[in-house]
């Protein structure tokens, strides 16, 4: 008798035998209760009215499969006031209705569904001894997913987007600061979706988020009454971007110990016509020294060939790769970077047909964003704007080529930095490296750090100025005094410095959520390191999973009794 009790499936369950069957498996006969209770009534019965046979898969024993036959009666209520006149043993324990499985093995299936996916679930089940399929696996994790609801007093939330195909299609986690867990996941990165869900979420207080403008917008429609606090990470790599930015005005620093200084110099020409715009000019400014720097060691690279060096020491002299120096020898002039395909999210994807509307006079811009999109394009109208901005630029040049100003092409733009070289190695430092020493605390540096840093601090001065702005940014965070703001971005702003300004510029305008970054303790790295778990299970499904299995893999796993088919 007590061996038959460690084959039952559950309470309620009477074992009444064991058999091997000819699959290589176990067969369990068992019967349900001798009485049966109404579920409306409560009032015993054993009135029986007929019967009912479920098969159940079960935990497996010694390897090997187990299979519950299980007999089950339907009753008749004896009272004769209770509107429910027949009902079936239901046994919540054992299993729900209408489920192939017992509880107990459907646990098991949502730990594994949860954890390693279908195909892989599916593989250890079956060695296991409980065969199941990858879509039953992953019917029921995404069953079980549907029937979670959030909590209701959610009080810290992070947002943040993921990306389904780089630059093309993104999506929206929430996550629980709090309880450092997954709230949902939403399909798309829109401000109608976010502002949805926080209206459903009425207790939420405060609202991490990254700087773009997109959930700010959100939130402030959403939430209303919430905080919203910028992600203190974007807000160093903002003003490190900066900081590369107006390094890159004094060339990219693709020269290294080889060219001479005054080669450098000449990157820093400005383009020979003024703009209006600053952040336009800036632009340019960097893409001109950039092109200057690589045609420079290009051609002295193709000047140590003649000489009749080998790759190998020329790659030696210059820093190079030989690979490189072998690659930029088959080209007569420096190779074009490769672009990406355009795309209906860029007005250069109907530049044909904008051209067109230009030389017939059609030139307002709201005219011509009307009827691209009429022919497909999704993307913005500051986008488009953009593209007819740079061709009225060119209109005014044109224009003004019969008198020009005079210029003077050597002479350096104002706000450039000077390149410094490297005092150990001799090559130039680039723009990045001095990005990442200027944000850098001095008590971190290395000796060669240090020394780069002096050596960038003695021969630009706006280096130093940088840095000094830099240092005491992190000395905001540090202290917790967000009263300090106002002086540094009035500093920032009176810097003369292009890209400092505009940092500081952006900055003033969501100068209430870097105050609550300053303040509060709540950062967005929890749902940074979300994703990059989100990002893993993407990856090992080969990109396959949608949006519902998503979010039933990410949300953290409920024990329950799953009903499943």
């Amino acid at each position: 008798m007590r061996t038959k009790m460690k084959w039952s499936p559950g309470p309620g369950a009477k074992v009444l035998g064991v058999a091997l069957t000819d699959d290589d498996g176990w067969a369990v006969s068992a019967a349900g209760p001798a009485f049966g209770i109404c579920p409306d009534c409560g009032r015993r019965t054993r009135n029986r009215h007929g019967w009912s046979n479920r098969s159940l898969q079960d935990l497996p024993v010694q390897g090997k499969t187990v299979t519950v036959k299980l007999r089950l009666s339907r009753w008749r209520c004896a009272h004769q006031k209770c509107e429910r006149q027949t009902f079936t043993d239901r046994l919540p324990t054992i299993a729900s209705p209408y489920a192939r499985r017992t509880s107990r093995v459907s646990e098991i299936v949502g730990l594994l569904g949860h954890s390693a996916g279908g195909r892989p679930g599916e593989r250890l089940m079956r060695r296991l001894g409980m065969p199941v399929s990858d879509d039953t696996i992953l019917r029921q994790l995404k069953r079980d997913a549907a029937l979670v609801s959030c909590d209701a007093t959610i009080r810290v939330v992070g947002i943040d987007d993921w990306s389904w195909r780089r630059s093309w299609r993104y999506g929206t986690m929430i996550v629980d600061l709090e309880r450092r867990s997954v709230v949902d996941i939403l399909e798309d990165r829109s401000v109608a979706s976010v502002a949805r869900w926080l209206e459903q979420h009425p207790s939420v207080e405060i609202v991490s988020r990254d700087r773009g403008g997109l959930y700010a917008q959100a939130a402030r429609e959403g939430a209303p009454q919430a905080r919203q606090v910028a992600d203190r990470f974007h807000l160093m790599q903002n003003l490190r971007v900066a900081i590369e930015e107006q390094m890159s005005l004094g060339g990219r620093a693709t020269g290294r110990a080889l060219l001479p200084d005054k080669w450098i110099g000449s990157a820093q020409i400005d383009l020979l016509q003024d703009d209006p715009h600053v952040d336009a000019r800036h632009r340019r400014r960097g893409r001109h020294a950039h092109r200057e720097s690589r045609q420079a060691v290009f051609d002295t690279v193709h000047a140590l060939n003649e000489e009749g060096l080998s790759c190998s020491e020329i790659a030696r002299r210059t820093g190079y790769g030989r690979r490189s120096i072998a690659k930029w020898l088959t080209f007569e002039t420096p190779p074009d970077r490769q672009k990406a395909a355009l795309k209906p999210t860029s007005p250069l994807y109907f530049e044909a047909f904008l051209a067109a509307c230009w030389t017939d006079g059609n030139r307002c811009g709201r005219h011509l964003f009307h009827d691209i999109r009429q022919r497909g394009y999704t993307g913005s109208f500051s986008n488009l704007e953009r593209l007819l901005a740079s061709w009225r630029r060119t209109e005014r040049s044109v224009k003004d080529s019969a008198s020009p100003a005079p210029i003077i092409p050597d002479q350096p733009p104002r706000d450039a930095v000077t390149p410094i070289r490297d005092p150990e190695t001799g090559h130039v430092i680039s723009p990045v490296v001095a990005a990442a020493l200027c944000m850098k605390p001095r008590s971190t540096l290395t000796i060669t750090q240090a020394r780069r840093v002096d050596a960038l601090k003695q021969g630009s001065p706006e280096f130093a100025l940088m840095r000094s702005l830099g240092m005491r940014f992190r000395g905001i965070f540090r202290s917790r005094d967000p009263g300090k703001l106002d002086s540094w971005i009035d500093d920032a702003v009176n810097s003369g410095l292009v890209a400092i300004e505009r940092f500081a510029r952006v900055l003033h305008r969501d100068i209430g959520a870097v105050r609550n970054a300053v303040e509060l303790p709540w950062s967005n790295g929890q749902a940074e390191g979300q994703i990059n778990r989100l990002k893993t299970i993407k990856r090992a499904m080969y990109g396959r999973p949608g949006a519902a299995l998503l979010r039933a893999r990410m949300l953290p796993l409920i024990n329950n009794h799953h009903h499943t088919k």
